[in-house]
């Protein structure tokens, strides 16, 4: 019995229990594992590239004021700090940068749009003038037109058969302005309130956001990013709003001297139009010189408008505006554009003066959590990220 116990306790002793260590994966498994996922999530944001457009475009009533709103919330928030230093609370500090957006929107509103209308209503009686003003360039091509005709009547004898086309008549202004009055109304009213709370629970919803990570370096990740997103685009919007304020005074100051008729209306339009590159100074240009064709006789004279405004701009574009940016908010020029087309097609003009705020704020956020690299997927590591920690490692 003892010598069977004894047996039975060496079994026990020399039979441990089996383990399994798994089996080493191979470089190759995991550069396949890793190239699928890239693949799959190359693919997935290849289908959200191409299908967000359209919805943005087909959803303008509800995404164009909600974007618009937070593009302004980002920009009033050093103003809204500066006020909860001082002790204000948030939801004051909140509606006190409110009316103060309030008030130079209107204000400048009032400067523009009302002028404006008397400018379009006086256009049709001013188009005699402006064809006595342009008589000249209109013989010129009154003559060139002639030249043409008389060229397609030798090769040619048969002319179709014309056709009368019926233009109908536009609605008057009242009419587009009780149609369209309400619905821009609740537009605008959604969009107040959005820059409303976003700023009211602005402290609460950073710190939230910063406290809620996992890590103390997601922390501090978070709140970098939160920071730069902030001073980026109020540094933008900020800069830019002063040049292009002290710009269309300027302009405005000249068509005073010029005597042009409603030089501050004409100040507000170049100011307004300059948050638009490229763009924006060309349908300046553009629409100065109209309005000196509609309030001069002389053609030279009637010049003048468009071409201060012009030389003006090119002293801010590649002087002023440069310095006062610097290099730390330039951007590609082709981004630009290609923002500015998307934008546009998207939602019009509102998403033409969005363009490069909307740029900033992407182009910050993917600077600080990575670019997906294309290109090193297509032809190199087969993955969708740089590995910087393996390079600063290998530094």
């Amino acid at each position: 019995m003892k010598r069977l116990r004894g047996q039975e306790a060496d079994g026990e002793q020399s039979a441990p229990e089996p383990h399994l260590e798994p089996a080493p994966e191979s470089e190759a498994t995991a550069y396949r594992r890793d190239r699928l996922l890239a693949a799959l999530t190359l693919i997935s944001g290849a289908g959200l590239v191409l299908a967000l457009p359209f919805a943005l475009r087909a959803g303008a009533e509800f995404f164009l004021p909600v974007t618009a709103a937070l593009v302004i919330a980002i920009a009033l928030v050093p103003l809204l700090e500066w006020f909860e230093r001082r002790g204000v609370p948030s939801g004051l500090s909140a509606l006190i940068c409110v009316l103060l957006f309030i008030a130079v929107a209107n204000l400048a509103v009032a400067s523009i749009v009302l002028p404006a209308t008397e400018w379009v209503r006086l256009l049709p009686e001013r188009i005699p003038r402006i064809r006595e003003t342009l008589a000249p360039l209109l013989d010129v091509y009154a003559s060139l037109e002639r030249f043409i005709d008389d060229i397609v009547k030798e090769f040619g004898s048969d002319t179709p058969a014309s056709r009368t086309v019926t233009v109908e008549a536009p609605n008057s202004m009242l009419d587009l302005i009780a149609t369209s009055a309400p619905h821009a109304a609740i537009q605008l009213f959604f969009a107040v309130l959005v820059i409303f709370f976003f700023l009211a629970g602005w402290t609460r919803m950073r710190r939230q956001t910063i406290t809620t990570r996992t890590s103390f370096d997601g922390a501090m990740t978070t709140a970098r990013v939160i920071q730069q997103v902030v001073d980026a685009t109020s540094t933008y919007l900020g800069t830019i709003t002063l040049v292009n304020v002290s710009m269309g005074a300027a302009v405005a100051l000249i068509l005073w001297l010029l005597e042009m008729p409603t030089p501050l209306m004409w100040g507000g339009i170049v100011a307004v139009l300059n948050y638009i590159p490229y763009l924006g100074p060309i349908a300046s240009v553009l629409l100065l010189a109209l309005g000196g064709l509609m309030a001069f006789v002389d053609p030279w004279y009637a010049l003048l408008p468009a071409l201060t405004f012009a030389g003006i701009h090119l002293v801010e574009a590649n002087i002023i505006t440069p310095s006062l940016v610097g290099r730390r908010l330039t951007i590609n020029p082709l981004l630009i554009l290609v923002a500015l087309s998307f934008w546009a097609w998207v939602w019009g003009t509102t998403g033409a003066l969005l363009a490069v705020p909307l740029l900033i704020i992407m182009k910050t956020v993917l600077d600080a959590a990575g670019r997906p690299d294309v290109a090193g997927f297509l032809f190199e590591e087969g993955t969708l990220m740089t590995p910087h920690h393996e390079e600063e490692g290998a530094d």
